[in-house]
């Protein structure tokens, strides 16, 4: 089941999406212009493969829920989200707050 549910942090709304899949789920908050996501994230990969689209983007694991996510230090980003100045240990409504 996928669901999907708008997400209001000091004033700017984001997108929720949980996917549940079997054994486990995909969590992800996003803008416009990046977002959070739980340890599925290949953060690796977007740096190395992908840097080429700049994707704005933090990884937070062991969490199991949206609000989790939120609340969550990010355990790693991507490059483009440290030149916004995102970084490892920044809550994840923090981060999003950044990525307006």
């Amino acid at each position: 089941m996928i669901n999907m549910i708008p997400i209001v942090l000091d004033s700017h709304t984001f997108l929720a999406i949980s996917v549940r899949l079997p054994k486990t789920n995909l969590l992800a908050v996003a803008s416009e212009k990046g977002y959070i996501m739980c340890g599925a994230l290949d953060v690796g990969l977007l740096n190395e493969k992908l840097s080429d689209r700049k994707i704005l983007a933090g990884r937070a694991t062991g969490v199991k829920s949206i609000e989790e996510l939120l609340d969550a230090p990010l355990e790693s980003v991507t490059w483009e989200a440290e030149a916004k100045g995102i970084y490892p240990g920044m809550i994840g409504k923090e981060a999003l707050i950044k990525m307006i």
